[in-house]
């Protein structure tokens, strides 16, 4: 019987050793003191471990070598996923945006599910193992070296290693470092799914303020990269929140792009004008300053009453009709320069990693090493936010696990 070593213990490698224990011995090595230790603080550590869409749709949520994903998702699909967890009694829910989360909001449950299924299929599991090398000989991998020292023999190889965002989960890119000392390209790594900063100064004033049934819009020039509905929020050094972190990923090295806020999306301009003059016949002898407290949550008035440029304490029934056309389209169209992404180590996960080029795309095999596979995120894949990436993880290492 042929013996696989698995590196990495996050859902890619866990699914990989399952399905390769089906036909092999297998050996999974993880450096931390547990498995799946980055899944614990996944959707806020409730674990968003799959999308519940008709699997041909998670291609639109993947921005970038999406067909190279084809084979892996259509091979363990997230109704596959489901089954896989509710077989091992795990219950699950389908929350907004067709998120599935387990009913008892636990990550945890979904981890033991895991680690229970390995040690049925008796997967020799290693924790604290740190794989400082990979040894070849000729194009094979022969063994990998634990620790520095203790060398551990195997047929196969499935790196499941990760990125290099959330190092304290142990995610600090061992594998980019596999692939390029055997000569497998790794294309350049940057945070996604990460938090934006924003150049206006004014941002700081709506630290905290969380705002739901937004449109957020990222343009580079005038051409559109990015554009979602959903709930946003706003910090010290810019924004972040469920779109925010889906845009992120369309921003990369990117120099000055735009990101605006439509803070009133259902509406028309026509429609919010009408709205807005509603208001103002309600509070026909108040300030400005004094008008939007039906339409605007208090932390944001005082910004846009700023950024309209209309006299605070302006009286309502004398604003004219140019003033009120530049408000409805402040509103609608709430803009600032992004500055750049936060850093990689606060980014949920990596763009970039193992040229997808260098893998065969039917097997997660590397093209030039002929026992050697990779999943998960240290290839270069990444999706937008709602349990898409953990899909990728768990499809990409079920086909590893299955073509040995």
């Amino acid at each position: 019987m042929a013996q696989v070593v698995v590196i990495g213990g996050g859902p890619s490698g866990m699914m990989a050793a399952i399905k390769a224990s089906e036909k092999h011995k297998v050996i999974l090595v993880e450096k931390n003191e547990k498995l799946g230790k980055k899944m614990y603080i996944t959707g806020k550590g409730r674990c968003n471990v799959t999308n519940d869409k008709d699997i041909s749709e998670f291609f639109d949520y993947i921005p970038k070598n999406s067909q190279f994903l084809y084979s892996a998702l259509y091979t363990f699909t997230n109704k596959d996923v489901i089954q896989f967890l509710e077989k091992e009694g795990v219950k699950l829910k389908v929350e907004r945006g067709d998120r599935v989360f387990p009913v008892s909001d636990k990550s945890s449950e979904i981890i033991d599910a895991f680690k229970k299924k390995l040690v049925n299929a008796d997967v020799e599991i290693m924790l604290n193992s740190k794989v400082t090398s990979l040894i070849k000989d000729n194009d094979k991998i022969v063994a990998a070296q634990i620790n520095g020292n203790k060398l551990i023999k195997g047929d196969y190889f499935i790196v499941c290693t990760g990125g290099v965002s959330y190092p304290q989960t142990g995610s600090t890119g061992d594998g980019y470092e596999f692939a390029k000392k055997l000569g497998i390209k790794v294309t350049k790594t940057v945070p996604s799914l990460v938090p934006i900063e924003v150049k206006e100064a004014f941002i700081s004033d709506l630290q905290g303020l969380s705002l739901k049934n937004v449109t957020l819009t990222i343009k580079e020039n005038k051409k559109v990269l990015f554009s979602e509905f959903g709930e946003m929020l706003f910090t010290h050094y810019g924004i972040s929140g469920p779109i925010v972190l889906s845009g992120s990923s369309v921003i990369g090295e990117k120099k000055g792009l735009m990101a605006s806020i439509n803070l009133k999306p259902a509406l028309k301009p026509e429609e919010l004008d009408r709205r807005i003059q509603k208001d103002f016949l309600k509070y026909n002898n108040k300030d400005f300053k004094n008008s939007l407290n039906e339409l605007l949550p208090q932390k944001l008035i005082s910004v846009i009453v700023m950024l309209s440029g209309i006299d605070e304490n302006k009286k309502v029934n004398s604003i004219t009709k140019d003033e009120r056309k530049k408000l409805v389209n402040l509103l609608q169209n709430l803009t600032f320069e992004i500055k750049g992404l936060r850093p990689i180590a606060e980014a949920i996960i990596t763009s970039g990693g193992v040229d997808v080029r260098e893998l065969d795309a039917s097997t997660m095999k590397a093209k030039q090493v002929s026992n050697l596979s990779f999943a998960g995120e240290v290839i270069d894949i990444d999706a937008y936010t709602g349990g898409f990436n953990i899909q990728l993880a768990l499809s990409t290492g079920y086909l590893a696990g299955s073509k040995l």
